[in-house]
């Protein structure tokens, strides 16, 4: 399949890349976008290559974000949230009245991209799948894609399943997998959103791999509540979690007794089992140095929890212990654990 639409994947670190590559490799008309020039200038003279779980390179066209030109009829938005006033701001001259911003970042960002392109212009969705940054022009996937029962979860804002929803869905298809179709966006973000905060969250603050994350009982304990806060929370703004890529339901998430605690960590540990090696995307951020994304994915649970009176320890930890590593004040360290206090852990683990 290929398709005729204009397509611009913005930012295109090791997910944009390793979409693009796949878009551009079934015949897509794709510019990759990224402000990060020796990155783009790899993939213009090398091409775009994937490693890891798949291992193929394809010629691509890359561009800094100065050299965009003309009108995109479908922009997949990958950048970080921390880059949207710029990149948005940017973006609004190659955008016509038919155009569609589908974000497919961390988090919640639809409302924030909508403010700037538009409720009529935005759809958006998640990624049920990891990769890693290897070097200019090479990503590597960390995820075997066969063992997914589909790649993306995207949907409109206010639940239609449209022509363009789906004419987006079968693009994203191209990846091999199916793209599954929600009519409940918001809570299907919520749902991905326990995936961001709780073992991406616990990865950045330990500096660990999710494998090393769950093999440890306290920051596998802080994975379970930051869980439930999260739950709380999404329940609070009308939201039910969906199952997480549509076999994982998160009714354990309540942690209303040991037993269910137990199950919820047993859950966790199953969910990651095949991307144990895996690095959070905020963990590779402050390897690099970088801001990252908290205060957008564990803070957003902060920010609801004030919002509806509910209690967010865990999450509030999360936020101040990923700010004081960005600082550099505090390395990112298993021993960050001591930082959550026992008196939290109502339900274990016993020490």
């Amino acid at each position: 399949m290929s398709t005729e639409k204009r397509i611009a994947i913005v930012g295109c670190g090791a997910l944009g890349t390793i979409l693009g590559a796949y878009l551009t490799k079934h015949g897509c008309d794709v510019e990759m976008i990224d402000n990060y020039k020796a990155h783009v200038d790899a993939m213009n003279e090398k091409g775009a290559s994937v490693v890891g779980t798949a291992n193929f390179t394809v010629p691509v066209k890359a561009k800094l974000p100065e050299e965009m030109t003309g009108i995109y009829d479908i922009v997949f938005l990958l950048t970080k949230q921390t880059a949207n006033d710029i990149v948005l701001t940017n973006l609004l001259p190659h955008l016509d009245e038919n155009s569609v911003v589908c974000t497919l970042q961390n988090g919640a960002p639809e409302p924030f991209v909508a403010q700037y392109v538009g409720d009529k212009r935005t759809v958006g969705g998640a990624t049920i799948w990891s990769a890693t940054f290897e070097e200019p022009g090479v990503s590597r996937l960390t995820q075997d894609l066969s063992n997914t029962e589909y790649l993306f979860e995207i949907g409109e804002i206010d639940g239609q399943i449209t022509p363009r929803i789906k004419e987006i869905a079968a693009i994203l298809e191209l990846m091999g997998r199916p793209t599954k179709i929600t009519d409940s966006l918001m809570a299907s973000r919520w749902g991905k959103l326990v995936n961001n905060a709780c073992v991406s969250g616990m990865s950045a603050v330990c500096g660990a791999t999710f494998g090393e994350v769950l093999d440890h009982p306290i920051s596998r304990a802080c994975v379970s509540y930051i869980g439930r806060e999260v739950k709380r929370c999404a329940n609070a703004e009308g939201y039910t979690l969906a199952p997480i890529a549509g076999k994982f339901p998160l009714d354990s998430l309540e942690l209303t007794d040991k037993a269910m605690f137990e199950e919820n960590q047993a859950m966790f540990v199953t969910m990651y089992s095949i991307v144990k090696g895996g690095k959070a995307s905020m963990l590779q951020d402050l390897e690099k140095g970088l801001v990252t994304e908290v205060r957008m994915i564990n803070g957003y649970v902060s920010d609801t929890g004030k919002k509806h009176n509910i209690p967010t320890p865990f999450n509030d930890m999360v936020v101040e212990i990923v700010s004081r590593i960005e600082a550099g004040e505090i390395p990112y360290s298993m021993d960050n654990l001591k930082y959550f206090d026992r008196a939290w852990f109502d339900l274990g683990p016993e020490e």
